[in-house]
């Protein structure tokens, strides 16, 4: 049984005074049912770290640098993030990818770096509008997960975010039948390259306008293994509706 995930990813927000979240969301969720993932702004890290010491609160940075270290100004390292305390790292999101033109092969190589930190790496894809409205959605999901993941993974240092780019902070959500075709075809695909035993074992978590309201029909989609969010992780009282009803999924 795949142990389920809600994932917050606060991007580029959050002040020292917002990690008061996190001690909202302990008290709400103080023996959780489900693993629980926040990942604040880099500068957050070690501060969150420390005041989720007490609770099975998971803290994670949002991307890393291929490289151990070197003459990279401004980018942080997965040794870093582990050495700050975080245990997770979003790689591959596409904000990343369509700000900074991170290719699959660079994904690949951030995925790569962070495995061997001993980190688990939150890899994301999805499609954009233009690609969904063209019907080629399984098409680029198929080609993004052939590019961007390293051979030497399993179900216990990766986690796939299928994330729709179009669904992103927008309000719009793919229906139901959408979400299950594609989270279908990602285990499909996963099972086709890495066996049963790893294929199925992994988790798929979907991200994309998730929120209280509409959380609980998401996660009784087949293959749904939790939720990436996005702007409804920033507050305790709006993701715990969401870690709740994946606690009852």
């Amino acid at each position: 049984m795949r142990r389920k995930l809600a994932a917050g990813n606060w991007k580029m927000n959050g002040l020292a005074a917002s990690l008061s979240e996190l001690d909202a969301l302990t008290t709400a969720h103080a023996d959780p049912k489900v693993d629980i993932l926040i990942c604040p702004p880099a500068p957050l890290i070690s501060a969150a770290v420390v005041q989720a010491a007490d609770h099975p609160l998971a803290i994670g940075g949002q991307d890393c640098h291929s490289a151990a270290s070197g003459a990279h100004t401004g980018d942080i390292s997965a040794d870093m993030l582990r050495d700050a305390g975080a245990s997770h790292v979003i790689v591959g999101h596409s904000e990343r990818r369509t700000d900074h033109g991170e290719t699959d092969d660079d994904v690949r190589a951030k995925t790569r770096a962070a495995l061997e930190a001993g980190l688990i790496a939150v890899l994301c894809i999805g499609e954009t509008l233009e690609e969904r409205e063209a019907a080629n959605t399984l098409e680029i999901i198929a080609g993004q997960l052939a590019g961007s993941v390293p051979d030497l993974v399993t179900a216990e240092n990766l986690v796939i975010a299928y994330e729709p780019v179009w669904a992103i902070g927008t309000g719009k959500v793919p229906t139901l039948n959408q979400i299950g075709e594609v989270h279908d075809f990602i285990r499909t695909k996963l099972i086709q390259r890495f066996g049963d035993g790893v294929g199925n074992s992994m988790r798929i978590l979907y991200g994309g306008s998730v929120k209280g309201s509409n959380a609980a029909d998401i996660f009784a989609v087949s293959n749904v293994d939790g939720a990436l969010v996005g702007g409804a992780s920033l507050k305790a009282e709006d993701f715990s509706p969401i870690v709740s009803a994946l606690e009852s999924a």
